[in-house]
């Protein structure tokens, strides 16, 4: 296996017929949206068909034929250590476990991103520490927001970004081929926008069409990133605002896999010959789009913890031109009931809690990934200051670059700007760029 060196708005078409297995497949997507359930991914005469990946479907599939079979997990999150999970880095151990427990070692580990809570050495570390003690001979990275937003990714590329792809800000992109598949390792949360989704940006993109050119179109692709590569809710900034431009340079192969992170469930989606995945974190859930006031961090009942966290396997079988995804959770119980009582508990905070009022009018509050209020005005000279009441972090970033950024504020972290010119001053969270506000001084 070797990384590349620098080689010198399309719509995807959609199919959704019915299956041999008479289940319609746009239900069947819906359905196994939301479970968790692994799924068997096969292309026949160019179409792609999908199976549930029952006890009885996975004894049919034959992983011991397999050319390839790696491991994907995502956002750990080190560092974290609120009431969603006080404990992070024991349930990534748990998780390794539970990797170093099956009877072959995976290829390699694709880690999706979010490493860490904050970027700090000190997780980086904690991280690398857990990582080393799986079975396997390689562990690759792509990073998520958590990991750069304190320093445009330079502790994150100092570590991993060796042998990687550079743009003129930021980088990290990469490819490699293994057992005749090509792996692709795209960077999509570095220099994002105010008010926007994931972003790849054009260097990434020319890179991408430039490093895909020479390869046949029977060549089977995996993409991996962390931000999801289809929109699934922009209310909430999951998505890429430039993926359509990276799905078109994949549009040509027969066999294409997104494995993504960031959103902590499992959601599946097939465009053509391009299958969707999205992973578990190994540390908190988040709700299901739309079920709670905001995203974040996510408390379940303490024993079903396991049920929401979870790995994912995957195999490569060139006799059948198929991928098997196979998600397991810690516990191996479904994710769905532990979810449902996450979101209910969410709603119900939601609509009982008396959100803490800004205790000077110049003091913005932060709280389910919102600033309150978004547009604060105030007299030249004076002090505004944002406090952090999420259990996450947040970055405050001027979106024209009008005054200094802040450093990453954890929860009930402050940080002061006093404006000495009126004007209007535009902002944003580094971290959730869907988080915008504005400053009017008069």
């Amino acid at each position: 296996m070797s990384i590349h060196p620098p080689p010198s708005a399309p719509d995807v078409a959609t199919s959704l017929s019915a299956d041999d297995d008479g289940i319609e497949r746009r239900g069947f997507l819906k359905c196994m949206a939301w479970a968790g359930t692994g799924m068997l991914w096969s292309l026949h005469g160019g179409v792609l068909r999908s199976m549930a990946l029952t006890p009885a479907a996975l004894d049919a599939v034959d992983t011991s034929a397999s050319a390839l079979f790696f491991m994907q997990i995502s956002d750990s999150h080190i560092g974290f250590s609120k009431g969603a999970n006080t404990d992070v880095t024991a349930t990534l151990q748990a998780a390794v476990a539970k990797i170093n427990a099956l009877p072959t070692p995976p290829a390699f580990v694709l880690h999706t991103g979010d490493i860490t809570q904050l970027a700090k050495a000190s997780e980086f570390d904690t991280a690398h520490q857990v990582l080393t003690t799986v079975r396997t001979d390689t562990i690759l990275y792509v990073p998520g927001e958590h990991d750069v937003g304190t320093d445009n990714g330079a502790s994150y590329l100092d570590r991993y970004g060796k042998h990687t792809q550079r743009g003129s800000t930021g980088g990290g992109w990469y490819s490699f081929e293994h057992s005749g598949v090509h792996f692709i390792g795209l960077v999509n949360v570095l220099n994002l926008k105010a008010g926007g989704l994931g972003s790849l940006g054009a260097e990434q993109l020319a890179w991408l069409k430039r490093d895909v050119a020479p390869l046949s179109s029977s060549t089977p692709i995996v993409v991996f990133a962390h931000v999801p590569l289809w929109t699934i809710y922009p209310e909430w900034g999951w998505g890429t605002e430039d993926s359509a431009q990276a799905l078109a340079c994949l549009k040509r192969f027969g066999s294409v896999t997104v494995l993504n992170g960031h959103i902590h469930q499992t959601m599946q989606k097939v465009e053509g010959h391009i299958a969707f995945h999205t992973a578990l974190s190994t540390a908190f859930p988040q709700p299901a789009p739309g079920t709670a006031p905001a995203p974040g961090p996510m408390t379940v009942p303490a024993d079903r913890l396991g049920d929401v966290l979870g790995i994912r396997q995957v195999h490569y079988l060139p006799h059948a031109h198929s991928l098997a995804v196979v998600d397991q959770t810690l516990s191996g119980h479904s994710p769905a009931a532990a979810m449902a009582l996450g979101e209910a508990a969410a709603r119900k905070t939601a609509a009982e809690e008396h959100p803490t009022p800004a205790v000077a009018t110049t003091e913005i509050v932060i709280h389910n990934f919102a600033f309150a209020p978004t547009v604060l005005t105030a007299s030249v000279g004076s002090p505004v200051t944002w406090v952090n009441r999420d259990d996450t972090a947040h970055r405050i970033v001027s979106a024209n670059n009008q005054f200094p950024s802040s450093p990453t504020l954890d929860t009930g972290n402050r940080h002061t700007v006093t404006f000495a010119k009126a004007g209007t001053y535009r902002y944003y969270c580094a971290l959730h760029p869907m988080m915008t506000g504005t400053i009017v001084i008069r």
